[in-house]
């Protein structure tokens, strides 16, 4: 063979020799991770089988009955309770409750789960070995729903130390009615309690108490309402009665809530106080304007009544009266005025004129008093108005039959020309608004904003 076919033979069987030494090495080592996993396999099948055998003879649950307490017929069993509040999901007005999710924890010393261990550790389970123990018969009172949640299994966890003490522990969402006051609404504070309590065991066999006192309740960090600051949690205790069963201890959540006035400064304070200062810009129009006064006092009332109705929907229709109502409907009868007002205005200006015309048809010559001066509906005569008209002689006055009507002029005349002279004669300004109707508008430009800024700050120093 010539030399290059040799050395062409050599390399390849180099390469089949290489190539067989890796192929054994992957087989050896596949083999032996088959082993490993096997072996592992084994031995956690092993643990779980044994602790699987040992569970039910290290707790002897089929060996009590535990349809019963521990210490049946003995001394009542203590069991302690603490909660983490998770969150605080919503606040009802109309229906009166409040819904929370909480993590509900029981403590409890069961000597009929104790079980021999070197290490002294304890025993975790889920809620399928609930249902074959004894566990607290815990409830929430005034109740209107509620579950425990279950995803993506029961959130439910049981513990089991050596020395037969348990920690019961489940995640829960309630929703529990709340008494609320709406006296002060929107300028309230709110109390809401969820309660605990056993259904069937009273205080001699069940002893529920808080297990680490004020410690016992705890809140994250980041619970939050859009309507309310959460101002405090705390815990209380006590003893509830029944005439057909007996006493039982009543452990309290509590926690006080104060509402955000921003929203209903926005919504409803503002909007109303717009109106009534709305319904002032009538007090400048012309009262001859009758379309423009009348068309703006008849919107605002209807403005408001839509107020108070929007307001009155998101409410519980309770019988007493709420700082809010108090507000509106003062605001309301504000605006009612204001359409009274320009009535008064209208009325006694007809009634004016009517009377200037039964004077023009009495005194058709008015024996050369001037037309203008009789028709003023101001009433304001200079002096030496009067004096021309007392000055006349007979014979330029109207006849005899006629003179006592005259004079009857002639004294009103004269008394409204000596008036500013007089300023403290008895129903002087009543006299003047009564004659001259500009003055009610006047008046009513100082008299309202007055009032209603009085009204104001008494309204926010008593209620905030």
């Amino acid at each position: 063979m010539p030399y290059f076919v040799k050395l062409l033979l050599i390399i390849f069987c180099l390469v089949l020799l290489v190539e067989s030494r890796k192929h054994r090495r992957r087989r050896w080592t596949s083999q032996l991770g088959v082993q490993r996993a096997s072996h592992i396999y084994k031995k956690n099948h092993d643990v779980t089988k044994t602790w699987k055998g040992k569970t039910e003879q290290l707790l002897r649950v089929d060996d009590h009955d535990f349809t019963m307490r521990p210490a049946f017929g003995g001394p009542a069993i203590p069991v302690g309770v603490d909660v983490q509040v998770e969150s605080l999901d919503s606040i009802s007005e109309v229906d009166m409750d409040f819904t929370m999710t909480l993590y509900l924890r029981h403590y409890w010393k069961d000597e009929r789960l104790s079980f021999p261990s070197t290490t002294n550790k304890s025993m975790t389970f889920d809620g399928r070995l609930v249902k074959k123990i004894w566990v607290p018969d815990v409830f929430f009172v005034h109740s209107k729903r509620s579950f425990i949640h279950d995803t993506t299994t029961d959130n439910i966890m049981l513990r089991v130390f050596p020395d037969g003490h348990v920690l019961y522990s489940m995640r829960i969402t309630v929703t529990a009615m709340c008494n609320m006051d709406f006296s002060c609404f929107p300028l309230d504070s709110q109390t809401c309690s969820l309660e605990l309590e056993s259904y069937a065991y009273t205080d001699e066999d069940l002893m529920l108490y808080w297990k680490n006192g004020n410690e016992s309740l705890k809140t994250d960090e980041k619970i939050s309402l859009s309507q309310f600051l959460i101002q405090k949690f705390h815990t209380t205790s006590r003893l509830a009665f029944y005439s057909s069963t007996g006493w039982y201890n009543r452990l309290y959540i509590n926690f006080t809530l104060r509402r955000h006035i921003f929203f209903f400064l926005l919504q409803t304070y503002f909007p109303a106080t717009l109106m009534v200062m709305l319904s002032w810009v009538s007090f400048w129009i012309d009262r001859r304007a009758v379309p423009a006064r009348v068309s703006l006092g008849i919107t605002t009332v209807l403005t408001m009544s839509t107020i108070i109705t929007g307001v009155n929907a998101s409410m519980p229709r309770v019988s007493y009266i709420k700082a809010v109502d108090i507000y509106l409907w003062v605001s309301f009868v504000f605006v009612f005025l204001s359409v009274l007002e320009y009535a008064a205005v209208n009325y006694l200006t007809t009634v004016q004129e009517r009377k200037e015309r039964k004077l023009r048809e009495r005194f058709p010559c008015m024996c050369g008093i001037p037309h203008s001066k009789t028709m003023m509906l101001d009433g304001n005569y200079s002096e030496s108005d009067a004096n021309s008209l007392a000055g006349y002689t007979r014979n330029q006055m109207v006849p005899e039959e006629e003179k006592q009507e005259k004079m009857a002029v002639h004294l009103a005349m004269s008394n409204e020309s000596n008036s500013s002279r007089k300023r403290g004669l008895k129903g002087h300004v009543g006299l003047r608004i009564i004659q001259n109707t500009h003055a009610i508008d006047k008046y009513s430009r100082l008299i309202f904003p007055g009032t209603y800024i009085f009204f104001n700050l008494i309204y926010w120093s008593v209620f905030s």
